[in-house]
């Protein structure tokens, strides 16, 4: 008698995504992406069992018996437009990878969505273009995607299934890894018939408010949450919140659903969630959380002085990490208090320091050199406190398990201010950032940050408050102010913007009249 046996599962595994703020001069190029690349082996040693949506990949495969076939994977955050050159090398190694490593039963990929070239506008769609030309209109095809893309219509058409983050600060990138793992496995298993149906919002948010507890977005991505139990036949729901800084006809809010054999089940409950979004677009916008640069340091001096907690200030709109328009205040403002500024992006003050050893007392231009909104470099003399090489391997909740390569990175000291400094360009969002060199948070009156939502999870329990400071930066949350190109007409806010402009404009020109 024969035995039966069990086939297992090829399955194809890789990533490549970038946050794109398309106003930077900077391009994101092959040597930033090769620095945080994993490719074969390499990848599922040094991904598996992190916080990260390849570990949630691996971890649902192998429990479900299949095999991972790696590709390449390179996840670099946010930055500035990819290069066209990155985009094709890091793209042709994908469908290289999966040519070789036919026959498959199924691909998983990690895409963030929101990733341009200075000649795409929609690359993750031109790159799962190539991969179903590849692969051909059977093999199933899921992806994950961050809460923050720009989704296209067309990537829905390509996909068999997609899946967002449900949380910002994405404490849930591995999950989310895991429901489209498992999505797949189901499908390849004959379980389900995962049905796909993805609508289009018109509006986006500056990326501080899609902080997912702040309401109503806690109740709609709760609606999101729910529709699998409550609703039959659907398997998986996204919102995904857009990323208002790529600058993309597919800016802003989409919704995806994904239900078992009834794509009109689909279409009915994404089309609901997707109203749902819409009626709450004003609510959504939260303008009475953002101060001015001076009155916000204010209200941190005064609320610090109280308290024997730190007051974050939150500078969201540095995109780059060198941001100085709030350095310098705190800088040149009132002394007796402690404040501290990690991971402040300067390759040049980091190099000299290193080179100068600890102990040493340096002249140096601090930061604001990414772009002619950074705020200028800021003249100072600084004691180094420690320099050297930082590499580290991360312990907070979005990057556990993963190494952090800061490069040549310093501690200085200038008057009651720290800052440390680094080479590769990071943002800092979890103790990790304090303690790899030494700081304690406890000490602190003032922590200045940069993160836009992520720094949550772990310092919002620790702070007495927070306190979110708006610069000239390309961050910005009064999105007006953007030069924006391809972003479609009429997306809230944008049309709120140009309704008060039109009716100042009326308001003056009627004045004029009357006179």
């Amino acid at each position: 008698m024969l035995q039966e046996t069990t086939k297992t599962f090829r399955v194809a595994v890789g990533g490549f995504a970038l946050e794109s703020v398309s106003f930077l001069p900077q391009e994101t190029g092959v040597e930033a992406f090769e620095r945080e690349a994993r490719r074969g082996a390499d990848l599922i040693e040094a991904l598996g069992g992190t916080a990260t949506v390849a570990g949630g990949f691996l971890a649902l495969l192998a429990e479900a018996g299949a095999e991972a076939v790696p590709l390449v994977y390179s996840d670099c955050s946010a930055a500035g437009p990819a290069s066209d050159a990155a985009f094709e090398e890091f793209g042709d190694e994908i469908l290289r990878g999966l040519s070789a490593a036919e026959p498959l039963d199924g691909v998983l990929l990690f895409l963030h969505g929101a990733m341009t070239t200075p000649a795409r506008t929609d690359p993750e769609g031109d790159l799962l273009q190539s991969v179903r030309a590849l692969l051909g209109p059977s093999l199933p095809i899921m992806v994950a995607f961050d809460l923050h893309a720009n989704l296209s219509p067309r990537t829905a058409e390509l996909c068999d299934a997609l899946f967002g983050f449900h949380f910002s600060p994405h404490i849930d990138m591995a999950e989310t890894g895991k429901r489209a793992a498992r999505c797949l496995m189901a499908r390849l298993k004959g379980e389900e018939d995962p049905q796909l149906a993805m609508v289009k919002v018109p509006m986006m948010l500056p990326s501080i408010f899609t902080a997912t507890a702040l309401a109503p977005l806690s109740d709609i991505v709760a609606e999101s949450l729910s529709l699998p139990q409550r609703v039959p036949g659907v398997i998986d729901a996204s919102v995904f919140c857009g990323f208002a800084y790529a600058d993309t006809p597919d800016i802003g809010f989409s919704v995806a659903v994904v239900a078992d054999g009834d794509q009109a089940l689909a279409a009915q409950e994404a089309a609901r969630l997707a109203e749902l979004t819409w009626q709450s677009r004003d609510a959504l916008l939260h303008d009475e959380l953002v101060l001015g640069l001076e009155d916000g340091l204010v209200e941190a001096r005064r609320i610090a002085v109280r308290s024997d907690r730190p007051v974050v200030v939150l500078e969201h709109a540095d995109r780059l990490n060198d941001s100085t328009w709030c350095l310098r205040s705190l800088i040149d403002g009132p002394s007796g208090m402690a404040v501290h500024c990690p991971y402040l992006w300067d390759p040049d003050s980091a190099a000299a320091a290193v080179a100068a050893g600890a102990g040493a007392r340096l002249n140096l231009a601090l930061g604001g050199r990414s772009s002619e909104r950074a705020g200028g470099s800021i003249a100072v003399e600084a004691e180094v406190l420690w320099a050297g090489q930082k590499v580290f391997t991360g312990s907070g909740p979005m990057r556990r398990g993963r190494r952090i390569n800061l490069g040549p990175a310093a501690l200085l000291r200038i008057g009651d201010v720290t800052v440390s400094v680094i080479s590769n360009s990071t943002t800092a969002i979890d103790l990790d950032a304090l303690e790899q060199f030494g700081v304690d948070f406890t000490a602190q009156d003032i922590l200045l940050l940069r993160s836009k939502t992520h720094f949550r999870a772990v310092f919002e329990p620790l702070a007495v408050a927070i306190v979110i400071v708006d610069t000239p930066d390309w961050g910005t949350a009064d999105l007006a102010r953007l030069p924006y190109r391809h972003a479609p007409a009429g997306l809230f806010p944008l049309d709120r913007a140009a309704q008060k402009s039109r009716s100042r404009a009326e308001t003056r020109t009627q004045e004029k009249q009357a006179q």
